[in-house]
């Protein structure tokens, strides 16, 4: 039986790490293998508010799907999501060291900022399905 948690939080540009990361031939094959799309080139930088860092904080425990990493890189959690009108995506939470607690980066098959008309500061909801 699978649970659903939606996390809220702001729109926000990042620092390109999460596109540097998704266009590695390894990374982009086990989102596709292992989530079914293949992802867009970027990732969609959410900082959470209050309330879903409790639930992002909550997800350590949970069963993820992981991306595993080649020799010298970290491994990432994703989670199945839908993002604004039910589209596929994932949440990637890297396990990296000082990795801020408060943000999540969304994949998707798409480029979510063009295609939903994002900015900056934009106010978004994803739903993260468990297992």
């Amino acid at each position: 039986m699978s649970k659903t948690l939606t996390v809220k939080g702001k729109v926000f540009s990042g620092n390109g790490e999460g596109a540097e990361f998704i266009k590695l031939p390894w990374v982009s094959k086990q989102i596709a293998e292992k989530l079914g799309f293949i992802p867009y080139t970027g990732t969609l930088n959410i900082k959470l508010t209050a309330q879903s860092i409790i639930i992002k904080n909550s997800l350590m425990n949970a069963r993820a799907i992981e991306i595993s990493p080649i020799k010298g890189f970290c491994r990432g959690r994703c989670f199945r999501a839908c993002f604004i009108q039910d589209l596929n995506c994932a949440i990637i939470i890297p396990e990296v060291e000082n990795y801020p607690k408060d943000v999540i980066e969304v994949a998707a098959p798409v480029n979510l900022r063009e295609k939903f008309k994002l900015k900056d500061s934009d106010m978004v909801e994803v739903k993260i399905m468990l297992d």
